[in-house]
């Protein structure tokens, strides 16, 4: 059944952009009550780290993702500098992604902290006075679930909505009534408009184009041979405010890749090695949890002078064997000459299939290594009043706890003092302010050594505490749920290198 979702821009308001405010920076300050108010900057804290998310306190100093770390201590150096903490961030991103998928089927999430959701296909509204409230609505419920907030823009087309969405921010709604957009877009800048990144910005400048009334006025056949004639006439037409893109609900997965960008460059052709091989067997957990396998194997590696080479080699059959990945990636290094230094490294798989034909040929021959190894260990001799080793006693060593690695703003918790996060670490000593997501102040600090036995790393604590229900799915006494206000759909169904620092908060 058709939704309204292709075709031309639609008659009313239905097309819902959801874009989290500031989300990883808005969760460390959720979590963290000395934090809230402050500066506060996520990302990579090693000396080529960039930043990920800045709170809106720190974007006053001019803070910005993608921004180099460093860049960022000199504009706001008394901001809390932390280590991303994914799962907390996946787990929120999860509560989310349920509600939007309670308003409708066809929800089209692009990243964790950001969605489509087409409220015409939920039947949740078709219309402007609907679908405002369906937004409120949703923000209220967002706050009560998770303690964040968000921004929704509403339109009749995903660009429209989007640019509504950054219009709301932070912690608002905008509404674009379908038949004023062209008067809204004209005097915004093209970088605006999707596809118009600085390359391209800077082209349509140096043409004269710097607003998208330039755009509409210079016509099709203009952009066309400016810009080629698949990006030309498409601009065109998002300049002219048509946009007849429509939410998907699934969005196939083309690759699955890792890279790690390294503090200093590497030379060792060894520690090289071991790093691809590392970052394949990270690769395929990637690629196993995603439920596919792949046939193109690809390297990634970023020299010294910042020159970037790709390399690719498409196998028999798809696999998510470790082993073979692991060859197929070395074979690829072999290609590439890394003496003066490399500065990154990464290695994906394309490709990619809901199947794994197995080499054959590799599993016989892992096979018959399992085989020879157990021979050889019979063939051993026991000294005499000596035990084989037990399983036990072959396990993994324990972790040294003077080695551990305490990152700025992960969990942790103390057999003494309970739970807190890391403030800073280094000689030696991590700082420790012990506080949770629901401490009224803000917690004390304490300094141990790093291989204190009372002090463990620990999951992160819910946002918003659960209150107590009568039963499952119900809502406490005197409490109604924020999933029960919604209006009933057409249909039911379901939706879809980092290093020790201290901060400063």
């Amino acid at each position: 059944m058709a939704y309204g979702s292709i075709g031309d821009v639609r008659a009313a308001p239905t097309i819902l952009h959801l874009d989290m405010d500031a989300f990883f920076a808005a969760a460390e300050q959720a979590s963290k009550p000395s934090l809230r108010g402050k500066p506060v900057i996520v990302g990579g804290l090693g000396p080529r780290g960039v930043v990920s998310t800045a709170s809106y306190e720190a974007r006053r100093f001019g803070v910005r993702s993608a921004m180099p770390m460093a860049q960022a201590r000199r504009l706001c150096p008394n901001a809390a500098y932390l280590v991303p903490r994914f799962q907390l961030y996946r787990t929120v991103s999860e509560q989310v992604m349920e509600l939007l998928g309670r308003l409708s089927p066809l929800v089209e999430p692009l990243s964790l902290d950001e969605a489509f959701v087409d409220l015409e296909a939920g039947g949740v509204a078709f219309g402007s006075a609907a679908a405002r409230e369906a937004g409120e609505r949703l923000r209220r419920d967002i706050r009560a679930v998770t303690g964040l907030s968000g921004s929704v823009g509403l339109a009749g087309s995903k660009m429209l909505a989007k640019i509504a969405s950054e219009q709301a921010k932070p912690d608002g709604l905008v509404l674009i009534e379908p038949g004023t957009e062209r008067g809204l877009l004209a005097p915004m800048p093209v970088r605006t408009l999707p596809g118009v990144g600085p390359a391209t910005g800077e082209h349509l400048r140096r043409a004269g184009m710097t607003t998208v009334a330039d755009l509409a006025e210079a016509g099709e056949d203009e952009l066309v041979r400016l810009l080629g004639k698949s990006h030309g006439a498409s601009l065109y037409r998002m300049a002219a405010g048509h946009d007849d893109r429509p939410v998907v609900a699934e969005r196939d997965t083309k690759s699955v890749s890792v890279e790690d960008t390294f503090d200093v460059d590497l030379h060792d052709r060894v520690r090289i090695m071991t790093e691809v091989g590392r970052l394949a067997d990270r690769c395929v957990q990637r690629l196993r949890a995603s439920g596919h396998s792949g046939r193109t194997i690809v390297l990634k590696v970023r020299r010294y002078d910042f020159s970037t080479l790709t390399r690719s080699e498409t196998l028999r059959g798809p696999t998510d064997d470790p082993g073979v990945v692991r060859e197929a990636a070395g074979r690829l290094l072999d290609s590439v000459d890394t003496t003066g230094g490399v500065r990154l490294l990464g290695v994906g798989v394309s490709g990619l299939a809901d199947y794994t034909q197995e080499d054959l040929f590799a599993q016989a021959a892992e096979e018959l290594a399992a085989e020879e190894r157990a021979g050889e260990g019979r063939a051993e001799e026991q000294p005499e009043g000596e035990e084989t080793p037990t399983a036990a006693a072959q396990a993994e060593p324990v972790e040294d706890p003077a080695q551990r690695r305490w990152l700025a703003g992960h969990d942790v918790t103390h057999a003494e003092y309970g739970p807190g996060w890391v403030q800073g670490s280094g000689v030696g000593r991590v700082t420790v302010r012990f506080e949770t997501p629901t401490s009224l102040v803000p917690g004390r600090v304490r300094t141990f050594r790093v291989d204190d036995p009372g002090l463990a790393p620990s999951e992160p604590l819910p946002l918003v505490e659960k209150l107590a229900t009568a039963a499952e799915g119900e809502a406490p006494v005197g409490q109604e749920s924020p999933l029960a206000r919604r209006p009933k759909s057409r249909s039911e169904g379901g939706g879809p290198g980092s290093g020790a620092a201290m901060s400063r908060p």
